[in-house]
């Protein structure tokens, strides 16, 4: 009894964070608005549904933020007024850009504390994206067709669209609080009732948003469970300086592994809401009506995935392709993917906020990854190490890589969660900055490695190519 008490005071306990999240929100009221679009709204004039949308996305912004709500309205309104009086040029994107962005910046500034804040700024850092890819896709939608790629193509803009639409788009309760991202050609699909496998009618999409809200809410379950054993204030006390080296890094593990079921567990469930209103819909692949355009998560590749680069590409994914798109591949005039790769972090590090730890975590993330991208061509260019890869062994070797990696995914985490200076500099003193020497080593013997274990022509192709 006692244990059923306490799990349930810690879903409780749970629970009430997330009301002031939105997620709480989400779960009774995000699926219910999308049921009476479904059921009363489908077939009305986009006007109708332009206002539905915008509404019930204020409710939900008005129910958790009160009258802190007038920060996305300004924005929302000088990002429409942007496109209508300065038309398609670079000087409205990037007009755009910085003034979305300097307002999401100011808002860190004046908010934010050495804690994780529940605060506008939030849902506003997910509007701040949608916002600026309006600008980019409708400076597309003025470019001849052979100038854009394909995802430009897809995204582009033919015409300006209007204020009450701009505001169903940004307020939309599917995606609002916590995302996931889509562009507003996606958006005005939704409206006029394209997003269905059954065309003229709404979507068969019950089942497949059921099975969405259910995993989320599974992952809720565990997170709401384990968080209290592993909390992230549990690395600043002296019982943590105490626990030997070992335990200290097993830790780190196991605590990321929880921790990340939060942004998990929230996302899926959003990504059902938009599933049930017909936005998740992508389309038929091998016979099968796919749902997946709005998922930010790959729940069984982060699982299994045994590769710091399979985690990343499996997690917030709508927010990468958005940064992909926008800014990575828009840098392709620097003709370094290196450099384009490390200007894309640096976005992405300050659109998180303004801590210390983000810039910690993301340029950590850049120094992996490129340790990783070594060390697996290393694995593909050796004859023994393919052959050790594809043996009998490699369960075990599976077993060590996924140590090895949640270990140190676990690594950056830390200072993105406890953000300031202090606290994150303690917790890596505590373990010796580990990481940082596992992967300064491995980056200064990889070419050693090579050496020895590649044969000459292979090192000589890889050279040429």
């Amino acid at each position: 009894n006692c244990i059923v008490i306490r799990c349930l005071a810690r879903l409780y306990a749970y629970f009430s964070f997330i009301n002031i999240f939105g997620f709480f929100v989400l779960c009774p009221a995000g699926y219910p608005c999308a049921l009476v679009y479904r059921r009363f709204l489908f077939y009305q004039p986009a006007t109708v549904i332009h206002l539905f949308h915008t509404f019930s996305g204020l409710a939900l912004a008005a129910f958790n933020f009160g009258s802190q709500i007038y920060h996305s309205a300004v924005c929302v309104l000088v990002q429409f007024l942007m496109l209508r009086l300065m038309g398609r040029t670079v000087t409205t994107v990037l007009s755009s850009f910085t003034f979305q962005m300097v307002y999401l910046l100011a808002g860190y500034y004046y908010t934010a504390t050495g804690e994780y804040d529940i605060k506008w700024t939030m849902p506003h850092c997910v509007l701040t994206l949608k916002l600026v890819g309006l600008s980019f896709d409708y400076y597309d939608g003025g470019k001849e067709p052979s100038q854009l790629s394909s995802e430009q193509r897809i995204a582009a803009l033919p015409s300006v669209p209007s204020l009450l639409e701009v505001c169903g788009f940004s307020y939309f309760y599917g995606g609002f609080l916590v995302g996931p991202q889509f562009t507003l050609r996606s958006y005005q699909k939704l409206v006029a009732g394209e997003l269905s496998d059954c065309p003229g009618k709404p979507p068969n999409s019950v089942i497949p948003a059921m099975k969405r809200f259910a995993l989320g809410f599974l992952c809720l379950v565990v997170y709401a469970i384990f968080s209290p054993y592993y909390a992230d204030s549990y690395f600043l006390t002296d019982e943590y300086d105490a626990q030997p080296f070992w335990y200290r890094c097993v830790f780190i593990l196991i605590w990321a592994k929880v921790i990340l079921y939060k942004y998990v567990s929230c996302w899926v469930i959003a990504e059902g809401v938009c599933i049930l209103s017909g936005l998740g819909y992508n389309g038929v692949v091998d016979g099968e009506h796919k749902w997946d355009a709005c998922a930010n998560m790959k729940v069984w590749r982060f699982e299994t995935t045994p590769l710091f680069g399979g985690t990343i590409s499996s997690f917030n994914i709508n927010t990468n392709a958005w940064a992909a798109r926008h800014v990575f591949k828009r840098l392709k005039f620097l003709g370094n993917k290196s450099l384009s790769h490390v200007a894309t972090l640096l976005f992405l590090t300050f659109w998180h906020g303004l801590h210390s730890g983000y810039i910690l975590c993301f340029s950590m993330e850049f120094f992996i990854i490129t340790v990783e991208r070594q060390a697996l061509a290393l694995v593909r260019d050796s004859p023994l190490l393919s052959k050790l890869a594809n043996s009998t062994l490699y369960p075990l070797i599976y077993v060590v890589q996924q140590f090895l990696h949640w270990l140190f995914m676990g690594y950056p985490l830390v200072p993105f969660c406890l953000f300031t200076y202090d606290k994150w500099l303690k917790v890596y003193s505590s373990i010796y900055f580990c990481g940082h020497v596992f992967f300064l080593v491995a980056f200064l013997i990889m070419p050693y490695i090579r050496k020895v274990l590649v044969p000459k022509k292979e090192r000589s192709e890889t050279k040429q190519d």
